[in-house]
């Protein structure tokens, strides 16, 4: 049995849970998400805890027991405390700042980069080089970080670019060999 997809995700307070044809949605503080879920798990709620199990024991069924217990469970944590995703720039001349809803990247271009964040996902910036991406869903959030990481991801000579809070960039030593 898988031993993440055998445990159960608990339901904390304030948030609802729904099961319709395999259709999950969850409301909660941050909002509301759904996910449908394949036919092969079934989805119970039982005692204030959400309980997948799955219909047979194939190897397609076994991967898909623990992924949708995982989906589930990032519904759940994510309608009641959120994601969130921090992002550093380093360069001179880097910088970032909002305007509105809509985030403004200086990153060395010949014009500023304009990203509109998608629905449900909410950007701060501290400090001008401090990127923080906040949302419900976590796949939402982590495409958005992930986008805004690509517009000038670090280079391997300097470390200048845009990088996750506490990530490690490898750096070469050039052509001299300092």
């Amino acid at each position: 049995m898988s031993r993440i997809g055998k445990a159960p995700v608990i339901i904390p307070d304030k948030v609802e849970v729904k099961v319709e044809n395999n259709l999950v949605s969850v409301k909660g503080p941050l909002g509301s998400l759904s996910l449908k879920v394949r036919p092969e798990i079934t989805v119970k709620i039982e005692d204030n805890k959400v309980i997948l199990e799955r219909i047979n024991d194939e190897r397609e069924t076994r991967a898909l027991h623990g992924l949708s217990r995982t989906l589930v469970n990032n519904l759940v944590t994510g309608v009641s405390t959120g994601f969130t995703k921090n992002l550093e720039i380093q360069g001179v001349g880097y910088k970032a700042l909002k305007e509105g809803n809509v985030l403004v990247l200086s990153l060395g271009y010949s014009h500023p980069v304009k990203m509109d964040p998608p629905a449900g996902v909410d950007v701060k910036v501290e400090g001008n080089t401090k990127i923080t991406v906040v949302g419900a869903d976590k796949q939402a959030v982590g495409d958005f970080a992930a986008l805004i990481r690509s517009k000038r991801p670090p280079e391997v000579y300097k470390g200048k670019g845009i990088r996750y809070a506490g990530e490690v960039v490898r750096k070469k030593a050039g052509k001299t060999g300092k």
